[in-house]
């Protein structure tokens, strides 16, 4: 038996019994026209029926998937985010506040879910769409998956969890990816922390089936193993239809590419890179160039100050950043120029990185409210 809500609803949400009478809980982000980029709408749909699951103890497992082929979830939705910040630069702050308050508290939530929790990461996942894969408990990838943090591109910084992950991540490839939003792929994924497995595309029917027919326990370590063991039986068969790797076969080139102890430094190193002869290399020092100067300095700062902070901390710094990144304005302006107007020249402010100071990227850290509100995380 399935039941499913609402087929025009932006997140579809399905309930599977299977075979003993357990639930399998299934989300689908339904917007394949914006390849699944969270609205506020789809963010607080989702945390709230993840709840409902939460404590229903019917249900022993929540797949969560994006509708259509070509993503997961391409992110947040930024252009809607910087259109409503345009149309009225008075309410940024609370708006802003509302939105991002609202994402990273599902992230964390889906980060400390006492079920477990499958995402099928096939196709485009990009930040927001990072932000709810990275914290599952079971991260699917495919021979289709194309992840990144681009976030340099239009004035943020790698946020939903990205100060915690990057950082996590071996060597200084997390610094590497967020001051470059270099691509991964399923093998990257897997190097680098952010999948577990690597299936077919063309799997998530058959995989459906076999979660049906499962005879689960209703006990999470018993059937978080279950689930374990039945994705590793299938991505021992898939393991040819994956694509090579580019982080692992690169990891010493990235290490020389980084290895300076200020941004400029860094900075002087990727220009030597900007006509490598890997394609991969080359496209990644080069988006760094043309990015904004403001992000790359929050991401040398972030690396520093979130070495040591837990999780909710994480969290809570970065809702201030996206906040600051709104109000300041590198955002707004980011988003016009790569979605918006596609004219490809943000006028950055400062507009290079001989124009950043500390006193400018301390004030993106200052929290604009008198009280967190991420203080209960």
């Amino acid at each position: 038996m399935t039941t499913k809500t609402d087929p025009d609803s932006c997140v579809i949400f399905h309930e599977h019994r299977a075979a003993n009478g357990r639930v399998i809980a299934q989300a689908t982000l339904n917007s394949e026209r914006t390849l699944n980029a969270l609205t506020l709408d789809m963010i607080r749909l989702l945390h709230a029926q993840l709840t409902r699951w939460r404590d229903d103890p019917a249900v022993v497992l929540v797949l969560l998937t994006g509708s259509g082929e070509r993503a997961f979830c391409a992110g947040g939705d930024v252009r809607a985010l910087a259109q409503a910040l345009s149309r009225d630069p008075a309410s940024a702050g609370p708006f802003a506040t509302t939105y991002f308050h609202d994402e990273y508290a599902l992230d964390y939530a889906i980060h400390g879910y006492p079920k477990p929790i499958l995402v099928w990461g096939s196709g485009i996942v990009m930040g927001g769409g990072l932000g709810l894969m990275a914290g599952a408990s079971h991260r699917v990838v495919t021979e289709t998956s194309r992840i990144a943090m681009p976030e340099i591109s239009i004035g943020l910084f790698p946020d939903v969890g990205g100060s915690w992950f990057l950082n996590r991540m071996p060597g200084r490839i997390g610094l590497f990816l967020g001051l470059t939003g270099a691509p991964l792929n399923a093998a990257d994924a897997q190097f680098v922390g952010l999948a577990d497995f690597a299936l077919r595309s063309t799997e998530l029917p058959a995989l459906t089936d076999a979660l049906l027919s499962t005879d689960w326990s209703g006990e999470t370590g018993q059937d978080g193993a279950r689930l374990s063991a039945l994705l590793r039986e299938r991505a021992a068969l898939a393991a040819e239809a994956m694509p090579a790797g580019r982080v692992h076969a690169h990891y010493d080139r990235i290490q020389e590419l980084t290895d300076a102890d200020s941004l400029n430094g860094v900075a002087a190193r990727f220009r030597t890179a900007s006509d490598d002869i890997d394609p991969w290399i080359r496209d990644a020092v080069r988006t760094f160039a043309a990015g904004c100067p403001t992000t790359a300095g929050l991401v040398w700062e972030i690396r520093r100050r979130a070495r040591h902070l837990g999780l909710a901390d994480v969290f809570r710094m970065e809702l201030i950043l996206a906040v600051q990144c709104c109000l300041r304005g590198e955002f707004v302006e980011g988003v016009r120029a790569r979605l918006i107007d596609k004219d490809n020249a943000p006028r950055w402010k400062p507009a290079d990185l001989a124009g950043l100071d500390a006193d400018w990227i301390d004030g993106f850290f200052a929290p604009p409210w008198p009280v967190h509100p991420l203080a209960s995380l």
